[in-house]
């Protein structure tokens, strides 16, 4: 059976893809040879065969590669990510420098089998596989998604789904954006009131309530919810067995009002405060005082106990000074480390955090408001309100994630309206097509080469006021989130639209087969 192009719809584009002739045949005597170290790829790879065809395929110690297939780790790939995959007639072998790199390397295997192995409903009787040579590796080290749970709460089952959606398009970071003023949703042992009070609010803004001028009402159903740090860790557990790291974000020191309902002595005022029912910015803000600062160090201790991150993400985005502006102990606090205004008020603040996160031996990323009043020494800035925070902070010398609202904020609309077909409400009027997030360009222009290393990656957002089920955030992502799988992995000159929404025609078949909810309209070619 010869092969055809159709045979090799890999999306994100590999580096090197050379079609060959003739087809693997999967059949109930192969075997999957692995060394002890690759168990966790291995047991991985065994379950999709066995899903897809019924058979036994076990793991085996045996070196006869014939009609088996091989995971092999091989020194000489030079990128930590990269794989080798070399499909033939006798066998398959999948090379990787580490565990990872061959963990993608089964990913592309995957895209090379049946639509049907998906859907685990039918069985292949007569699994093949096109011959192929693959070298790959990824153009950023930092590939992420990012997943606010604290607009709207999603059960661990929906986010482990969403960690399959990551792993799948060899994205390797979940941001997970875990406090907000709508409710806060890790368990803290220290502070029980965080989850007790802080995990609930009384109701919830009613559809498109505050925004376009539309007056706030609201529905009067509590609503919540909080992972237990049992379930933090399986999770963590879940994503690092798909080589996914998470990033926890614990928002500071605005966006904190479900914090303060619940501790109301760590605020400005002392409150009353209470959980956000609307959307927005607030103005409670925690204080600057070392009470605050304990208070928030032994939730970090508990954060840093839970996830094994180098990162840890600390927000410092729209945090309004007004209460700082009129706090008596805040302006002293200014004058006694002779800062100018709130804005380094907010610096020294984040700083005092970094220097506790450092010397636990974690790093923080925050929105790059926290570039105003002066940049904390070792942070991390994931650029959003466009690429000029990612730009300066480069020129500083400091690493730098690129997720501008205008090509990687997944909550806004996928078409202009008069192509919009059907599309959940959206707080914002402003569109992002499929095509416009795969055409960006994470390295600014602008920047030296030298400079241009400080840029990690880039990452999509996903902020869920108006996602209060998980199948809308299933369609808001698709197949936006695909385009940026390409746009993190393959190079520059690689990335092409026509042949990406070409290769996009056989992923979604993908979707449909894993049940996804995607905006299928989006996809559609143009005229």
């Amino acid at each position: 059976m010869s092969n055809e192009s159709h045979d090799y719809q890999i999306i994100p584009q590999p580096e090197y893809l050379s079609m060959q002739q003739g087809r693997f045949l999967l059949n109930s005597a192969t075997k999957i040879i692995a060394e002890e170290s690759l168990h966790n790829e291995a047991s991985y790879l065994s379950d999709l065969l066995e899903g897809a065809t019924g058979f036994d395929v076990g793991i085996s110690k045996e070196t006869e590669e014939k009609g088996n297939v091989k995971l092999e780790l091989d020194a000489s790939i030079k990128n930590d990510e990269g794989y080798v995959l070399s499909v033939s007639f006798e066998r398959i072998i999948i090379s990787g420098k580490t565990a990872q790199g061959i963990f993608y390397g089964i990913q592309s295997l995957r895209q090379l089998m049946p639509i049907d192995i998906e859907s685990r409903q039918t069985k292949i009787k007569e699994l093949t596989i096109p011959a192929v040579e693959i070298r790959d590796s990824p153009r950023f080290s930092y590939r992420g998604m990012h997943l606010d749970v604290g607009r709207h709460f999603f059960p661990v089952s929906d986010v482990k789904k969403y960690i399959d959606l990551i792993a799948m398009h060899k994205m390797n970071t979940f941001h997970w954006h875990l406090t907000e003023d709508q409710g806060w949703r890790i368990e803290i042992k220290k502070y029980p009131r965080l989850t007790e009070i802080g995990a609930y609010r009384k109701g919830t803004a009613i559809g498109l309530a505050g925004t376009r001028n539309a007056p706030y009402t609201y529905d009067t159903i509590p609503y919540g919810g909080f992972y237990t740090q049992e379930e933090i860790k399986e999770v963590v557990a879940y994503a690092g067995k798909q080589h996914i790291t998470i990033i926890p974000e614990i928002e500071l020191p605005g966006h904190s009002s479900a914090a303060l309902a619940a501790y109301p002595e760590f605020g400005n005022t002392k409150g009353p405060y209470e959980v956000a029912k609307r959307w927005g910015i607030f103005k409670e803000i925690y204080a600057p005082t070392e009470e605050t600062f304990a208070f928030l160090e032994d939730i970090l201790t508990e954060v840093i106990g839970l996830f094994p991150s180098k990162f840890i993400h600390i927000g410092g985005d729209e945090a309004l000074k007004d209460e700082w502006e009129k706090s008596a102990y805040a302006q002293e606090v200014i004058k006694r480390e002779g800062l100018k205004d709130e804005h380094e008020l907010q610096s020294y603040f984040i700083a005092r955090i970094e220097k506790f996160l450092n010397a636990n031996g974690r790093d923080i990323i925050g929105w790059d408001e926290i570039l105003e009043g002066g940049l904390a020494p070792n942070a991390t800035v994931m650029s959003w309100r466009g690429i000029d925070g990612g730009i300066a902070a480069a020129k500083q010398g400091h690493n730098v994630i690129m997720t501008p609202g205008t090509h990687c904020y997944f909550d806004y609309y996928q078409e202009a309206e008069e192509k919009r077909i059907e599309e959940p409400i959206t707080g914002s009027v402003r569109f992002t097509t499929v095509e416009k997030v795969y055409n960006y360009e994470p390295i600014p222009e602008g920047l030296t080469n030298e400079e241009a290393k400080f840029i990690l990656g880039a990452q999509g957002n996903v902020w869920t006021e108006y996602m209060p089920t998980y199948d809308i955030v299933e369609y808001k992502v698709l197949p936006r989130m695909t385009a940026l799988s390409e746009v993190v992995w393959s190079s520059k000159e690689s990335r092409d639209w026509e042949s990406f929404h070409s290769r996009l025609q056989s992923m979604v078949k993908r979707y449909d087969a894993l049940g996804y909810n995607y905006a299928k309209y989006s996809i559609i070619s143009p005229d």
